[in-house]
Protein backbone atom coordinates (compact mmCIF):
# COMPACT_ATOMS: atom_id res chain seq x y z
CA UNK A 1 0.00 0.00 0.00
CA UNK A 2 1.20 3.31 -0.69
CA UNK A 3 2.81 5.06 2.33
CA UNK A 4 1.65 7.90 1.17
CA UNK A 5 -1.86 7.44 0.83
CA UNK A 6 -4.21 4.79 3.42
CA UNK A 7 -6.79 3.06 2.27
CA UNK A 8 -10.08 1.68 3.88
CA UNK A 9 -12.44 -0.53 2.78
CA UNK A 10 -15.76 -0.07 4.87
CA UNK A 11 -18.31 -2.77 4.46
CA UNK A 12 -21.86 -1.01 4.92
CA UNK A 13 -22.97 2.38 3.96
CA UNK A 14 -25.13 3.31 7.32
CA UNK A 15 -24.74 5.95 9.27
CA UNK A 16 -22.04 4.80 11.41
CA UNK A 17 -19.88 3.36 7.98
CA UNK A 18 -20.59 6.79 6.52
CA UNK A 19 -19.25 8.81 9.27
CA UNK A 20 -16.30 6.74 9.48
CA UNK A 21 -15.56 7.53 5.39
CA UNK A 22 -16.09 10.66 5.53
CA UNK A 23 -13.78 11.24 9.06
CA UNK A 24 -11.34 9.27 7.85
CA UNK A 25 -10.90 11.15 4.07
CA UNK A 26 -11.15 14.44 5.81
CA UNK A 27 -7.84 13.10 7.34
CA UNK A 28 -6.01 11.88 4.08
CA UNK A 29 -7.59 8.38 4.17
CA UNK A 30 -8.46 6.76 0.57
CA UNK A 31 -11.81 5.31 1.26
CA UNK A 32 -13.93 2.82 -0.52
CA UNK A 33 -17.67 2.12 0.32
CA UNK A 34 -19.09 -1.50 -0.15
CA UNK A 35 -23.02 -1.29 0.28
CA UNK A 36 -25.31 -4.25 -0.36
CA UNK A 37 -28.18 -2.13 -1.20
CA UNK A 38 -28.90 -0.92 -5.08
CA UNK A 39 -28.37 2.60 -4.25
CA UNK A 40 -29.17 5.28 -1.57
CA UNK A 41 -33.41 5.21 -0.84
CA UNK A 42 -35.42 7.63 0.92
CA UNK A 43 -36.95 4.99 2.54
CA UNK A 44 -36.26 5.03 6.36
CA UNK A 45 -37.72 6.63 9.44
CA UNK A 46 -35.95 8.91 11.69
CA UNK A 47 -32.63 9.21 14.16
CA UNK A 48 -32.57 11.48 17.40
CA UNK A 49 -28.86 12.45 17.31
CA UNK A 50 -28.86 13.35 20.76
CA UNK A 51 -26.14 16.18 22.08
CA UNK A 52 -23.06 13.39 22.37
CA UNK A 53 -23.64 12.71 18.51
CA UNK A 54 -23.87 15.85 18.20
CA UNK A 55 -20.54 16.96 19.37
CA UNK A 56 -18.88 13.83 17.47
CA UNK A 57 -20.03 15.36 14.28
CA UNK A 58 -18.56 18.43 15.69
CA UNK A 59 -15.32 17.34 15.93
CA UNK A 60 -14.98 15.91 12.37
CA UNK A 61 -16.26 19.39 11.10
CA UNK A 62 -19.31 17.80 9.80
CA UNK A 63 -22.56 20.24 10.01
CA UNK A 64 -25.78 18.53 10.45
CA UNK A 65 -28.04 21.15 10.40
CA UNK A 66 -26.83 22.60 7.46
CA UNK A 67 -27.50 19.26 5.99
CA UNK A 68 -30.75 18.26 7.51
CA UNK A 69 -32.40 21.77 9.31
CA UNK A 70 -32.39 23.09 12.37
CA UNK A 71 -35.80 23.36 14.08
CA UNK A 72 -36.29 21.52 17.27
CA UNK A 73 -39.24 20.72 19.13
CA UNK A 74 -39.92 23.55 22.17
CA UNK A 75 -40.41 20.43 24.82
CA UNK A 76 -40.11 16.60 24.97
CA UNK A 77 -41.24 13.56 27.95
CA UNK A 78 -43.16 10.59 28.75
CA UNK A 79 -47.19 10.25 28.52
CA UNK A 80 -49.57 7.99 29.57
CA UNK A 81 -52.59 6.70 27.11
CA UNK A 82 -54.70 9.14 28.36
CA UNK A 83 -52.32 12.04 27.75
CA UNK A 84 -51.24 12.50 31.39
CA UNK A 85 -47.44 14.21 31.27
CA UNK A 86 -45.19 11.56 33.77
CA UNK A 87 -42.43 13.74 33.27
CA UNK A 88 -41.84 16.84 30.64
CA UNK A 89 -38.26 18.62 29.68
CA UNK A 90 -38.12 21.73 27.81
CA UNK A 91 -35.38 22.38 25.08
CA UNK A 92 -34.16 25.43 27.04
CA UNK A 93 -33.01 22.85 30.04
CA UNK A 94 -31.78 20.76 27.71
CA UNK A 95 -29.43 23.42 26.27
CA UNK A 96 -28.07 24.66 29.36
CA UNK A 97 -27.36 20.89 30.67
CA UNK A 98 -25.84 19.87 27.29
CA UNK A 99 -25.24 22.73 25.13
CA UNK A 100 -28.42 21.46 22.82
CA UNK A 101 -31.16 19.80 22.74
CA UNK A 102 -31.63 16.29 20.48
CA UNK A 103 -32.20 16.72 17.10
CA UNK A 104 -34.26 14.20 15.19
CA UNK A 105 -33.20 13.67 11.33
CA UNK A 106 -35.03 11.61 8.89
CA UNK A 107 -31.98 8.66 8.40
CA UNK A 108 -32.14 8.62 4.70
CA UNK A 109 -31.47 12.84 4.54
CA UNK A 110 -28.58 12.16 7.09
CA UNK A 111 -26.75 9.44 5.09
CA UNK A 112 -27.30 11.50 1.77
CA UNK A 113 -25.68 14.35 3.07
CA UNK A 114 -22.89 11.99 4.94
CA UNK A 115 -22.54 10.35 1.05
CA UNK A 116 -22.18 14.00 -0.39
CA UNK A 117 -18.99 14.90 1.83
CA UNK A 118 -17.01 12.03 0.11
CA UNK A 119 -15.92 11.95 -3.27
CA UNK A 120 -18.01 10.71 -6.47
CA UNK A 121 -17.38 7.18 -6.55
CA UNK A 122 -16.24 6.18 -2.90
CA UNK A 123 -19.55 4.56 -2.43
CA UNK A 124 -20.31 1.02 -4.25
CA UNK A 125 -23.79 0.29 -4.33
CA UNK A 126 -25.02 -3.05 -4.81
CA UNK A 127 -21.49 -4.60 -3.81
CA UNK A 128 -21.13 -6.42 -0.42
CA UNK A 129 -18.28 -7.61 1.25
CA UNK A 130 -18.96 -10.84 1.64
CA UNK A 131 -15.49 -12.09 3.54
CA UNK A 132 -11.71 -10.21 4.76
CA UNK A 133 -8.60 -12.39 3.93
CA UNK A 134 -5.58 -12.20 5.66
CA UNK A 135 -6.68 -9.70 8.28
CA UNK A 136 -3.79 -10.00 10.96
CA UNK A 137 -1.16 -8.52 8.05
CA UNK A 138 -2.14 -7.43 4.52
CA UNK A 139 -6.02 -7.77 4.63
CA UNK A 140 -7.68 -8.68 1.35
CA UNK A 141 -11.57 -7.60 0.88
CA UNK A 142 -13.80 -10.12 -1.02
CA UNK A 143 -16.86 -8.43 -3.01
CA UNK A 144 -20.02 -10.10 -4.38
CA UNK A 145 -18.88 -8.46 -7.55
CA UNK A 146 -15.98 -11.05 -7.84
CA UNK A 147 -13.16 -8.46 -7.03
CA UNK A 148 -10.38 -8.53 -4.51
CA UNK A 149 -9.86 -4.86 -3.02
CA UNK A 150 -6.11 -4.66 -0.59
CA UNK A 151 -6.85 -2.05 1.97
CA UNK A 152 -4.60 -1.17 4.73
CA UNK A 153 -7.77 -1.26 6.82
CA UNK A 154 -11.22 -2.80 6.83
CA UNK A 155 -14.19 -1.43 8.80
CA UNK A 156 -17.52 -3.76 9.42
CA UNK A 157 -20.06 -1.74 9.55
CA UNK A 158 -22.31 -4.15 8.13
CA UNK A 159 -25.42 -4.13 10.94
CA UNK A 160 -26.94 -5.95 13.19
CA UNK A 161 -26.80 -9.19 11.15
CA UNK A 162 -23.41 -8.33 10.66
CA UNK A 163 -21.54 -11.40 8.28
CA UNK A 164 -18.35 -10.18 9.32
CA UNK A 165 -18.78 -10.52 13.21
CA UNK A 166 -20.09 -13.86 12.26
CA UNK A 167 -17.28 -14.92 10.71
CA UNK A 168 -14.81 -14.16 13.27
CA UNK A 169 -16.46 -14.29 16.31
CA UNK A 170 -18.34 -17.67 15.67
CA UNK A 171 -19.19 -18.71 18.88
CA UNK A 172 -20.74 -15.90 20.25
CA UNK A 173 -24.81 -16.47 21.04
CA UNK A 174 -25.35 -13.61 18.75
CA UNK A 175 -28.82 -11.71 18.53
CA UNK A 176 -31.64 -11.89 21.51
CA UNK A 177 -34.99 -10.75 20.97
CA UNK A 178 -36.77 -8.29 23.33
CA UNK A 179 -40.04 -9.53 22.97
CA UNK A 180 -41.37 -6.38 21.32
CA UNK A 181 -42.20 -5.47 17.97
CA UNK A 182 -41.93 -1.99 16.08
CA UNK A 183 -43.71 0.01 13.64
CA UNK A 184 -41.95 2.73 12.21
CA UNK A 185 -43.13 5.49 9.57
CA UNK A 186 -42.40 9.42 8.45
CA UNK A 187 -45.64 11.59 8.23
CA UNK A 188 -45.35 14.68 5.80
CA UNK A 189 -45.70 17.56 7.80
CA UNK A 190 -46.86 18.81 11.26
CA UNK A 191 -50.67 19.72 11.16
CA UNK A 192 -51.15 20.68 14.73
CA UNK A 193 -49.75 22.27 17.94
CA UNK A 194 -49.95 19.16 19.69
CA UNK A 195 -48.00 16.97 16.82
CA UNK A 196 -44.87 19.62 17.41
CA UNK A 197 -44.27 18.60 20.72
CA UNK A 198 -41.73 14.69 20.98
CA UNK A 199 -43.59 12.30 23.27
CA UNK A 200 -43.05 9.09 24.07
CA UNK A 201 -46.47 7.22 25.48
CA UNK A 202 -46.28 4.45 27.90
CA UNK A 203 -49.72 1.74 27.58
CA UNK A 204 -49.53 -1.95 29.18
CA UNK A 205 -46.52 -3.43 26.85
CA UNK A 206 -47.30 -0.74 24.44
CA UNK A 207 -45.92 2.54 23.28
CA UNK A 208 -46.06 4.98 20.84
CA UNK A 209 -44.26 7.87 20.14
CA UNK A 210 -43.99 11.43 18.27
CA UNK A 211 -40.94 12.89 17.02
CA UNK A 212 -41.19 16.08 14.59
CA UNK A 213 -38.15 16.13 12.78
CA UNK A 214 -35.78 19.31 11.93
CA UNK A 215 -37.08 19.31 8.47
CA UNK A 216 -40.52 19.46 9.54
CA UNK A 217 -42.05 16.07 8.83
CA UNK A 218 -42.87 13.96 11.82
CA UNK A 219 -41.34 10.25 12.85
CA UNK A 220 -43.94 8.42 14.33
CA UNK A 221 -43.44 4.79 15.97
CA UNK A 222 -45.44 2.25 18.11
CA UNK A 223 -43.87 -0.57 19.52
CA UNK A 224 -45.90 -3.37 21.42
CA UNK A 225 -44.93 -7.23 23.21
CA UNK A 226 -45.82 -9.80 20.69
CA UNK A 227 -43.74 -12.73 19.41
CA UNK A 228 -41.15 -12.63 17.19
CA UNK A 229 -41.78 -12.68 13.54
CA UNK A 230 -45.96 -11.52 14.19
CA UNK A 231 -46.75 -10.08 11.31
CA UNK A 232 -50.54 -8.46 11.45
CA UNK A 233 -51.96 -8.27 7.70
CA UNK A 234 -53.23 -5.02 7.88
CA UNK A 235 -50.99 -2.82 9.41
CA UNK A 236 -53.18 0.23 10.03
CA UNK A 237 -56.43 -1.83 11.83
CA UNK A 238 -53.86 -3.37 13.92
CA UNK A 239 -52.57 0.37 14.91
CA UNK A 240 -55.68 1.52 15.09
CA UNK A 241 -56.66 -1.20 17.54
CA UNK A 242 -53.45 -0.66 19.59
CA UNK A 243 -53.48 3.02 19.86
CA UNK A 244 -56.52 4.46 18.24
CA UNK A 245 -58.10 5.40 21.79
CA UNK A 246 -54.58 6.91 23.12
CA UNK A 247 -54.32 10.67 23.27
CA UNK A 248 -54.32 13.72 21.03
CA UNK A 249 -52.75 13.47 18.05
CA UNK A 250 -52.26 9.77 18.48
CA UNK A 251 -55.61 8.67 16.07
CA UNK A 252 -54.98 11.65 13.58
CA UNK A 253 -51.70 10.74 13.39
CA UNK A 254 -52.87 6.80 12.86
CA UNK A 255 -55.54 8.14 10.38
CA UNK A 256 -52.44 9.96 8.32
CA UNK A 257 -50.10 7.09 7.36
CA UNK A 258 -49.69 5.12 4.32
CA UNK A 259 -49.78 1.41 5.34
CA UNK A 260 -46.93 1.09 2.34
CA UNK A 261 -44.74 3.44 4.16
CA UNK A 262 -44.64 1.68 7.55
CA UNK A 263 -41.73 -0.21 8.41
CA UNK A 264 -41.81 -3.08 11.20
CA UNK A 265 -38.80 -4.69 12.64
CA UNK A 266 -38.56 -7.09 15.37
CA UNK A 267 -35.91 -5.75 18.43
CA UNK A 268 -33.08 -7.17 19.00
CA UNK A 269 -30.16 -6.85 20.70
CA UNK A 270 -26.35 -8.67 21.22
CA UNK A 271 -27.20 -11.80 23.94
CA UNK A 272 -23.85 -11.14 24.67
CA UNK A 273 -21.15 -8.28 24.60
CA UNK A 274 -17.99 -9.22 21.93
CA UNK A 275 -14.99 -9.58 23.53
CA UNK A 276 -13.24 -6.68 21.16
CA UNK A 277 -13.77 -4.66 18.23
CA UNK A 278 -10.67 -5.69 16.08
CA UNK A 279 -8.91 -8.79 14.82
CA UNK A 280 -5.71 -7.18 13.59
CA UNK A 281 -6.28 -4.70 11.09
CA UNK A 282 -10.26 -5.47 11.14
CA UNK A 283 -12.61 -3.41 13.28
CA UNK A 284 -16.57 -3.45 14.02
CA UNK A 285 -18.53 -0.39 14.60
CA UNK A 286 -22.48 0.73 15.32
CA UNK A 287 -24.87 -2.29 15.05
CA UNK A 288 -21.78 -4.89 14.26
CA UNK A 289 -19.67 -4.14 17.29
CA UNK A 290 -22.77 -3.54 20.01
CA UNK A 291 -26.13 -4.26 18.66
CA UNK A 292 -28.97 -2.53 21.45
CA UNK A 293 -32.12 -1.83 21.69
CA UNK A 294 -33.58 1.42 20.57
CA UNK A 295 -34.88 2.34 24.36
CA UNK A 296 -32.07 5.04 24.63
CA UNK A 297 -31.99 6.17 21.36
CA UNK A 298 -28.48 5.52 21.43
CA UNK A 299 -27.90 3.27 19.13
CA UNK A 300 -27.22 5.46 15.85
CA UNK A 301 -25.19 8.02 18.14
CA UNK A 302 -22.71 5.20 19.53
CA UNK A 303 -21.88 4.46 15.79
CA UNK A 304 -21.07 7.43 15.49
CA UNK A 305 -19.09 8.08 18.17
CA UNK A 306 -17.43 5.05 17.22
CA UNK A 307 -16.62 6.52 13.81
CA UNK A 308 -15.05 9.40 15.48
CA UNK A 309 -13.21 8.09 17.84
CA UNK A 310 -11.80 5.41 15.75
CA UNK A 311 -10.83 8.25 13.25
CA UNK A 312 -9.32 10.01 15.81
CA UNK A 313 -6.63 7.65 16.79
CA UNK A 314 -6.37 6.87 13.51
CA UNK A 315 -4.90 10.01 12.77
CA UNK A 316 -2.94 10.27 16.09
CA UNK A 317 -0.93 7.15 15.44
CA UNK A 318 0.03 8.83 11.43
CA UNK A 319 1.31 5.85 9.27
CA UNK A 320 1.71 3.60 12.65
CA UNK A 321 0.90 -0.26 13.81
CA UNK A 322 -2.75 -0.26 12.15
CA UNK A 323 -3.65 -3.42 14.49
CA UNK A 324 -2.10 -1.32 17.85
CA UNK A 325 -4.22 1.47 17.41
CA UNK A 326 -7.47 -0.76 16.70
CA UNK A 327 -6.97 -2.33 20.11
CA UNK A 328 -6.70 0.88 21.67
CA UNK A 329 -10.15 1.76 19.79
CA UNK A 330 -11.57 -1.27 21.47
CA UNK A 331 -10.25 -0.34 24.69
CA UNK A 332 -12.11 3.18 24.51
CA UNK A 333 -15.12 1.88 23.47
CA UNK A 334 -16.30 -1.23 24.63
CA UNK A 335 -17.06 -1.03 28.05
CA UNK A 336 -19.05 2.17 26.86
CA UNK A 337 -20.84 0.81 24.53
CA UNK A 338 -22.14 -2.09 26.51
CA UNK A 339 -22.43 -0.65 29.60
CA UNK A 340 -25.52 1.24 27.17
CA UNK A 341 -26.59 -1.79 25.82
CA UNK A 342 -27.24 -3.26 28.64
CA UNK A 343 -28.94 -0.23 30.24
CA UNK A 344 -31.17 0.04 26.98
CA UNK A 345 -32.14 -3.33 27.48
CA UNK A 346 -33.16 -2.63 31.05
CA UNK A 347 -35.06 0.17 29.98
CA UNK A 348 -37.21 -1.59 27.55
CA UNK A 349 -37.90 -4.30 30.69
CA UNK A 350 -39.73 -1.41 32.64
CA UNK A 351 -41.22 0.15 29.56
CA UNK A 352 -43.05 -2.82 28.22
CA UNK A 353 -44.16 -3.95 31.51
CA UNK A 354 -47.73 -5.16 31.01
CA UNK A 355 -49.32 -6.18 34.21
CA UNK A 356 -51.84 -3.14 35.35
CA UNK A 357 -50.06 -3.26 39.32
CA UNK A 358 -46.34 -2.85 38.02
CA UNK A 359 -47.42 -0.26 35.17
CA UNK A 360 -49.07 1.49 37.49
CA UNK A 361 -45.95 1.72 39.96
CA UNK A 362 -43.77 2.34 37.15
CA UNK A 363 -46.03 5.06 36.21
CA UNK A 364 -45.65 6.61 39.84
CA UNK A 365 -42.17 5.90 40.13
CA UNK A 366 -41.39 7.75 37.20
CA UNK A 367 -43.62 11.27 37.61
CA UNK A 368 -42.16 11.43 41.54
CA UNK A 369 -38.39 11.62 39.95
CA UNK A 370 -37.16 15.00 40.43
CA UNK A 371 -36.56 17.26 37.13
CA UNK A 372 -32.69 17.21 38.51
CA UNK A 373 -32.67 13.09 39.43
CA UNK A 374 -34.23 12.59 35.48
CA UNK A 375 -31.63 14.87 34.20
CA UNK A 376 -28.71 13.47 36.28
CA UNK A 377 -29.91 10.12 34.61
CA UNK A 378 -28.97 11.35 31.62
CA UNK A 379 -25.55 13.01 32.10
CA UNK A 380 -24.20 9.36 31.40
CA UNK A 381 -25.79 9.24 27.70
CA UNK A 382 -25.38 13.04 26.15
CA UNK A 383 -22.39 13.98 28.11
CA UNK A 384 -20.73 10.46 28.34
CA UNK A 385 -18.88 11.40 25.22
CA UNK A 386 -16.07 14.09 25.16
CA UNK A 387 -14.78 15.47 22.18
CA UNK A 388 -11.19 13.42 21.39
CA UNK A 389 -7.98 15.50 22.74
CA UNK A 390 -5.90 16.62 19.62
CA UNK A 391 -8.70 16.85 17.20
CA UNK A 392 -7.50 18.93 13.88
CA UNK A 393 -11.13 20.15 13.86
CA UNK A 394 -12.10 22.88 15.58
CA UNK A 395 -15.15 21.98 17.52
CA UNK A 396 -18.70 23.87 16.62
CA UNK A 397 -20.54 25.26 20.27
CA UNK A 398 -23.60 22.87 19.19
CA UNK A 399 -25.35 26.12 21.33
CA UNK A 400 -24.86 28.09 18.48
CA UNK A 401 -27.03 26.37 16.45
CA UNK A 402 -30.14 27.30 18.20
Amino acid sequence: MSALQRHVVVAGAGIGGLTAAVALHRRGWRVTVCERAPGPTAVGAGIVLAPNALRAFDAIGFDVTRAVGRAVPAAMGLRRSDGRWLNRADTTALTARYGGPPLAVHRSALAGALAAALPEGTIRYGVAVTSVDGADGSPVVRTSAGDLVGADLVLAADGIHSPLRHRYFPDHPGLRYSGETAWRTVLPSVVSPAEALTAETWGRGERFGVVPLADGRIYVYATAVAPEGYRPADVRTELLRRYGTWHDPIPALLERIDPAAVLQHDLHDLAAPLPRFHHGRLAWLGDAAHAMTPNLGQGGCQAIEDAVVLAHLLDGAGGGDVPTTLAAYSAARCARTDAIRVRARRAGRIASLTHPLAVAVRDLAVRATPARAAHRAMDGLFAGFTVPAGMDTVPVDVRTRW
